[in-house]
């Protein structure tokens, strides 16, 4: 009987191992959904400013909480909108901002 213990020693020591190389895989695909949240948010809030809206289209993704907009507006100032529009959302750490101003 004694000669088992090792054995589940070892066994406790494997299952353990692999329940917190869980734990990582659980944050990091929460990591995820906080960009996607982050990007549904961002662009929810520049779908409804009136000076972003049709004909302007401005898209939004997020990667490590950095948003990245891209997109065309007709004015120099609505691309500074959607950036400051950007970085004032929650979770937001930076923005990247290729939005292009047609003429």
């Amino acid at each position: 009987m004694k000669t088992l213990e090792p054995f589940c020693a070892v066994a406790c020591i494997l299952a353990l191992t692999g329940a917190l190389a869980g734990c990582a895989t659980d944050r990091s695909s929460g990591g995820k959904m906080t960009n996607v949240k982050i990007t549904a948010d961002v662009q929810a809030v520049i779908n409804r400013h009136a000076d972003l809206g049709p004909p302007n289209a401005v898209r939004v993704q997020t990667l490590d909480h950095v948003v990245y907009l891209s997109g065309e507006v007709s004015d120099g100032n609505m691309k500074q909108t959607a950036e400051s529009i950007a970085l004032q959302r929650p979770g937001v750490t930076g923005v990247v901002n290729n939005i292009s101003v047609a003429h």
